[in-house]
């Protein structure tokens, strides 16, 4: 059985995915990017603390927010409806296929589960070949 995710399995994750690098977006957000170089497109980004998404015990802002592309409308309602899961969402991302989780939490899954959602988002965002060679789906052209 797979241990609790921690933080750092954030990176092991993304790094062990190909063709990934550690950028920016949203101005000077880190973002995990695939393919690698100017044409990379964001995968999972650390949010900034924001007013759209705060504790709603104490009204502190979150300070350790992830965000993860999710590759449809369906596999983000399955993570955020899923009382198992830490996932959730808010108002300002009700129009996008991305879930939020704080790093705190993430010890409510296991690291094999963190890997398959950051792994979706990766394919998400990934050229089809790059996919197709990761993940075994189809002949590469």
């Amino acid at each position: 059985m797979s241990r609790p995710a921690r933080p750092e399995d954030i990176d092991d994750i993304c790094r062990s995915l190909p063709e990934v690098e550690l950028g920016t977006s949203w101005g000077d957000r880190p973002t995990y990017k695939v393919p690698q170089g100017d044409r990379g497109r964001g995968f999972l980004l650390f949010r900034m603390p924001h007013p759209t998404a705060v504790d709603p015990v104490t009204g502190e802002m979150y300070d350790d927010l992830v965000v993860i592309v999710t590759p449809g409308e369906a596999e983000k309602a399955a993570l955020v409806e899923d009382p198992g899961t830490p996932f959730f969402t808010i108002d300002h991302f009700s129009r996008t296929n991305a879930v939020l989780v704080r790093q705190s939490r993430l010890g409510e899954i296991t690291r094999d589960e963190l890997a398959e959602v950051i792994t979706d988002a990766w394919a998400t965002r990934a050229p089809r070949r790059l996919v197709r060679q990761h993940l075994g789906e189809g002949p590469t052209p």
